[in-house]
């Protein structure tokens, strides 16, 4: 299952775990279960009315920056980070 590292202020939802481990194909279906299991985590992750991550939220899969967002595919043995996009300049 992919591993999911979990930010700091998001902790406190996951019992105070930094990675946990859930099903998924995509992005997506990695928050759907991140909901499942921790519920409340997904209204941090998802704007509903975009149906799409939060702005400012970046997804990170095998330290590459995910271009398509929910639809980026992830791999059984994948290691997913949601991490607050760096502005500036």
């Amino acid at each position: 299952m992919p591993e999911v590292w979990i930010p700091p202020k998001l902790q406190q939802l996951t019992g105070g775990k930094q990675q946990v481990q859930v099903e998924g194909g995509n992005v997506r279906q990695v928050i759907n279960s991140l909901e499942r299991d921790y519920p409340g985590i997904k209204e941090y992750l998802v704007d509903d009315e975009q149906q799409d991550l939060v702005p400012g939220l970046a997804v990170i899969i095998d330290g590459e920056t995910s271009l398509l967002g929910m639809l980026e595919k992830v791999q059984e043995n994948s290691e997913v980070h949601f991490l607050p996009a760096i502005g500036g300049g």
